[in-house]
């Protein structure tokens, strides 16, 4: 990966130098990064992203070309430029494991580093995971939509730009698509590649008939026709079935063939093509689907009996269309005061945006009967969990909401493990395949109540006691020192 030390926003840069003409470069500070809520009315998201933000990390740093263009804006001091000349990120990062699902509230990385570093890598950080995140969330929405079926992801050329189309692909592959048309991230991330033919192909030739049998003879063994050029019914599916009895009079074993619809009533056509191709005898024959398709559309068409064994999704898988972003963000929990770390809370007249302070950890609480997830509990660091006695949850928003288990009838997990410590790499990213296999899992330990498509159930994320009784005396003394109390916080 090249350097990409200026993916930053400007502040970041000048914040940097006010606090380099200080003489604070050394100040310890912790940070979070979390989301407010789930992209797209989803009940869960899933956290991607972490090998490229581990890849930025580890290249961090400014060259001389990158000096040179700072220098060249007039506006930085030449000490804070041969500062960046030696710039390294130093901190401890810890994170939850790539394909991990979370949810609101909870940090999904902590960063402990001098602040003048931890401040300055919120944005590319932001920029790394937020895309991926959402695009893995979608993907895991789609395929949920498609249950057993395969989805495929196609939306290279729908994409916004270059890096959102592979990074986009990854992140598909991660919430757990099962190829990609993409080339380039086939190649980079080792993702299996699936594809057909276009339109032109068929247009190019004089017939369709030949065109058909050109493709056949280049692909006996993955032979997926494209049959709605002209007419699906009367031409594509009966000239298909043609082509597929000359390859087995040929002796050719049919496998990894089929067709593909891309417009018109999918599930009426894919019904009659279903009939089609039983009666000819290829009952094994595979449908593929694409045209705009999304998580709604294919819970519709399934609806609808429609005969699709494989999906194609694009634009809207690509581009998250219905939720366009991901609305994570970076927050400072704590800073060192006179050489100890003093918990920090930003208040908001908006109650969603009061931060919850201090150092952290996540541990998640399972159901042992089950294996499903029960709810997450959001500790500070020093604290411990013994899941030998039983164990009482609250709501922090409504904290008269309990939750009551029993000791034998859950177990603990605690999710966020070091991936920096003083600067140095101790993580190694699993393959893009083997983290989109744990994310399958991860889908699997929620409820289907948490999975469903529209009004999923909320995931509980609870604070200790502990925690919130912190949080709490932190907002109380805020008010103090503000002499009013806000009618939003009442």
């Amino acid at each position: 990966m090249d350097k990409r030390s200026l993916l930053t926003d400007f502040y970041q840069l000048t914040m940097m130098q006010a606090r380099f003409r200080a003489g604070d470069t050394c100040q310890n500070a912790i940070f979070d990064m979390f989301i407010r809520e789930n992209p797209g009315g989803n009940g869960f998201s899933v956290f991607a992203g972490l090998a490229q933000f581990v890849e930025y990390i580890d290249n961090l740093g400014f060259d001389g070309e990158d000096v040179g263009y700072l220098q060249g804006l007039g506006i930085f001091d030449d000490d804070f430029l041969e500062y960046l000349r030696e710039f390294r990120f130093t901190g401890d990062i810890s994170a939850m494991a790539e394909g991990s699902v979370f949810f609101p509230t909870e940090p999904v990385v902590i960063v402990k580093a001098p602040l003048i570093q931890a401040n300055f890598i919120e944005t590319a950080m932001l920029n790394i995971l937020n895309h991926q995140s959402l695009i893995a969330t979608k993907a895991a929405r789609v395929c949920h939509a498609a249950g057993d079926d395969d989805v495929l992801e196609f939306g290279l050329r729908r994409a916004q730009g270059a890096d959102a189309g592979v990074l986009g692909a990854r992140a598909a592959i991660i919430g757990g698509c099962a190829a990609t048309s993409n080339v380039l991230a086939g190649k980079k991330f080792g993702l299996p590649l699936r594809g057909t033919h276009s339109h032109s192909w068929v247009m190019s030739f004089d017939c369709e008939l030949k065109a058909f049998r050109q493709y056949a003879n280049a692909f006996p063994d993955k032979c997926i026709l494209l049959v709605d050029t002209f007419d699906t019914i009367n031409s594509g599916v009966p000239n298909a079935i043609k082509v597929f009895g000359e390859m087995r009079a040929k002796g050719v074993k049919l496998q990894n063939y089929g067709i593909r619809l891309d417009s018109g009533d999918l599930a009426y056509l894919s019904k009659i093509a279903r009939q089609m191709l039983d009666d000819a005898g290829y009952k094994d024959a595979r449908i593929s689907a694409s045209s705009d398709l999304d998580e709604d559309l294919i819970q519709s068409l399934k609806l609808q009996g429609a005969k699709i064994d494989v999906w194609g999704v694009g634009t809207r898988l690509i581009t998250s269309m219905q939720a366009p972003a991901m609305g994570g963000v970076y927050k400072l929990v704590a800073a060192e005061e006179d050489g100890r770390m003093m918990p920090k809370i930003k208040l908001s007249e908006n109650p969603a945006k009061v931060t919850i302070p201090g150092k952290k950890k996540v541990w998640r609480i399972y159901d042992a009967n089950h294996n499903k997830i029960k709810a997450d509990l959001i500790m500070l660091v020093e604290e411990t969990l013994n899941t030998g006695k039983n164990l009482t949850l609250f709501d922090p928003k409504d904290p008269w909401k309990k939750m009551h288990l029993t000791a034998g009838e859950y177990y603990a997990k605690e999710l966020l493990q070091p991936i920096f410590e003083a600067g140095k790499q101790v993580y190694q990213s699993p393959s893009t395949l083997e983290i989109r296999d744990f994310c399958r899992n991860e889908q699997q330990s929620l409820w289907d109540e948490h999975r469903r498509l529209v009004n999923p159930h909320v995931m509980p994320v609870d604070l200790s006691q502990k925690l919130y009784d912190l949080k709490q005396k932190m907002l109380h003394e805020s008010r103090k020192d503000m002499g009013e109390t806000p009618s939003s916080w009442l």
